[in-house]
This record gives structure tokens, C-alpha cells and sequence, in this order.
């Protein structure tokens, strides 16, 4: 099967997911055990009944849900994901504004992952049972069970607070003007402005929440690439290439990590989906205006529009990503398309 065939057909599949994401993104956001009009009116509106069927019209929660549901399908189909309650603007509109924030972290967090990850699991893999290899477990495990939470609070109280090495929260620091909006990613907007300060600024403000968020991901990479490599290295090919006398670091980097990276990599693309959608915490630890804390904050007041809008992108953008992991297996390893 050609590379287009192969693309070709995974697209194909994703039709089937991306309704069911509609279908489960509605059905979760009217299950929730509350009541939107108890969260957002007023004692006193609430007990006026006109009020009360007003507010219902307005949000469409007086139609039964099968129509709610066709409505919301074919909004969406037409780039519409209603108007948020809590803000009073277009979800779109809204959505455009936080998430490159978080698209931005989850980006920094997964590099740092990776950056770190890789090379402990490859060198590990290599000193196996030395200890350089009991110094990468050693990290990994401290990155799989440090909690985000506790890690976020005690870099802030070290950098920031005691050694003064880092900034405090936010994406940039209070005398500094924005950049000009082109991707919504203070970095990017940055460099493409030529604003060598702001592009300095943001990068230390950008540091801590990285590490912070990318930590568990990067201890779970240590440890699937390490295994991945230990497995990878104990193959016949390998040994063959040892006994023609092939440099060993060759052998590593050329042979061994390029078939030991695949499982990785599916795992890089399960991860930054759940960056996305696990990046709460960090945001409200460091003042990070993106999804998570728009999230947060419109959950608190049963925002319907808003909750749906937040789990559908973030879901689109899993599937994608993971879409892209599939098409990296074709290339890296063409068997995969005949399916053998």
C-alpha cells in the first residue's frame, strides 16, 4: 500500500471517531448533576418564572435533547459552537484566545519530555545494570510519581521565590507589552514581531511550567525508551552488525533507537493529547491564561457552549495528533502499511 493509500484510509477512520466525540462531548455535559440556571441567575430570577423560561429559550435548553444534540452537530459543521454563558461571547471567539496558550505549553512541556527522556533512556539502555542506568530509573520514577501539583509549588517557591532565578506567574512579565497576536503563542508572535525581549521574557516565563507539566511524560519516556532499546539491542541484526566491527555508537543511534523508537513515539502522541487536557493544574499554578483555566472557570458555572466547546477541540486535536503518530509508523516503518 502506497503512503497516499495509507494516509488515505486512516482519514477515512477518523470520520467515524469525530462523531462519536461529538455524540459523548454532549451527552457528558447534560449528565452533569446540576443546574445551569441555579449556577448563573440569581436567587431571585430563579424563583421568577418568566425569567426562568426566557433563560432556557435563549440557551436552548428547553428543546429535547435528540434536537439539542442535531442542532449542536450542525453548528459545529458550520463553525458555530454556540456563545459562552459565563463570558457572553462566541465559543469560537473564545477558544481562539486561550488555546494556543496551552498549545504552546503542552509544545514546551512534550519538548522537554522528549529532550530528556530519549537520551537517559538510550544511555541507560546502553550501561545497562551500571550506574548511569540506576541514575535514569532513578529520574524516571522520580518524574511518574512527583504530583503536578507539589512539583509546580515547590519550583515557584525555589526559583521564583527564594533564588530569584525565575519569574513569577503569568506569560510575561507586568512592564512588558504583548506582541502583535499572529498564532496566539507568545514565543512565536515573538520571534515573527523581531521582539528579541518579549521572545527572552516569555521563554523564562515559559521554563517552570514546562518542566512542571512535561515531568511525568518524561519519566514515562525514559523508562518505554530504555526498554524499547534494551529489547532493540538484544536482536540478531544487532549482533551481526557487532561482529562486522560496526561502531557502537553507530550500532546505537543508527540501528537500535530508529525500531526501539516507534513504541515512543506512540506514546509521544498519546501524551500530548492528555497535556492538552491535563495542563489545569499547571495553568492555575502559574497564572496561564489558556484552556485549562478557561475550562475551570466556565465548569464552575455550568457553561454548557463552553465545557462541550473545550472537550471537543481538545479531542479533535488528540485524534490528530494521534492520526500524525500513524502516518510517522508509515514512514519510519513501510511494513506497517501492508499491515504484516
Amino acid at each position: 500500500m502506497s503512503l497516499g493509500s495509507f494516509i488515505v484510509r486512516r482519514l477515512l477512520l477518523v470520520i467515524p471517531v469525530l462523531i462519536g466525540i461529538t455524540l459523548v462531548t454532549f451527552v457528558v455535559s447534560h449528565e452533569v448533576p446540576a443546574d445551569p440556571i441555579a449556577a448563573n441567575l440569581g436567587q431571585r430570577a430563579q424563583n421568577d418564572p418568566s425569567i426562568v423560561a426566557q433563560y432556557r429559550h435563549e440557551w436552548g435548553l428547553d428543546q429535547p435533547l435528540p434536537r439539542q444534540y442535531l442542532t449542536y452537530v450542525w453548528n459545529i459543521l458550520h463553525g458555530d459552537m454556540g456563545v459562552s454563558i459565563t463570558t457572553d461571547r462566541p465559543v469560537v471567539d473564545d477558544l481562539k484566545q486561550y488555546f494556543p496558550a496551552t498549545v504552546e505549553l503542552s509544545l514546551a512541556g512534550i519538548l522537554f519530555s522528549l529532550l530528556v527522556g530519549v537520551p537517559l533512556g538510550v544511555v541507560a539502555a546502553a550501561r545497562r545494570d551500571r550506574p548511569v542506568d540506576h541514575l535514569a530509573r532513578g529520574v524516571s520514577l522520580i518524574g511518574v510519581a512527583t504530583p503536578t501539583f507539589w512539583l509546580g509549588l515547590m519550583l515557584l517557591v525555589l526559583f521564583y521565590a527564594k533564588l530569584g532565578w525565575a519569574p513569577g506567574p503569568g506569560q510575561l512579565d507586568a512592564d512588558y507589552a504583548p506582541p502583535p497576536v499572529h498564532t496566539g503563542m507568545i514565543v512565536i508572535d515573538s520571534i515573527i514581531a523581531g521582539d528579541t525581549d518579549d521572545l527572552q521574557n516569555s521563554l523564562e516565563h515559559l521554563i517552570l511550567p514546562a518542566l512542571t507539566l512535561g515531568s511525568y511524560t518524561m519519566g514515562i519516556i525514559t523508562r518505554m525508551t530504555r526498554s524499547s532499546m534494551v529489547e532493540a539491542l538484544s536482536q540478531d541484526y544487532i549482533r551481526t552488525a557487532r561482529a562486522k566491527g560496526v561502531r557502537r555508537g553507530w550500532i546505537i543511534y543508527r540501528h537500535a533507537l530508529r525500531n526501539a523508537f516507534i513504541p515512543t513515539l506512540t506514546l509521544v502522541g498519546l501524551a500530548f493529547g492528555s497535556l492538552l487536557s491535563g495542563a489545569v493544574l499547571t495553568e492555575t499554578i502559574f497564572s496561564w491564561q489558556g484552556i485549562g483555566s478557561y475550562a475551570t472557570r466556565t465548569a464552575s458555572l455550568l457553561d454548557y457552549p463552553a465545557i462541550m466547546g473545550v472537550a471537543l477541540v481538545t479531542a479533535v486535536v488528540y485524534v490528530f495528533v494521534n492520526l500524525a503518530v500513524d502516518v510517522l509508523y508509515g514512514v519510519l516503518n513501510p511494513q506497517i502499511r501492508t499491515g504484516r
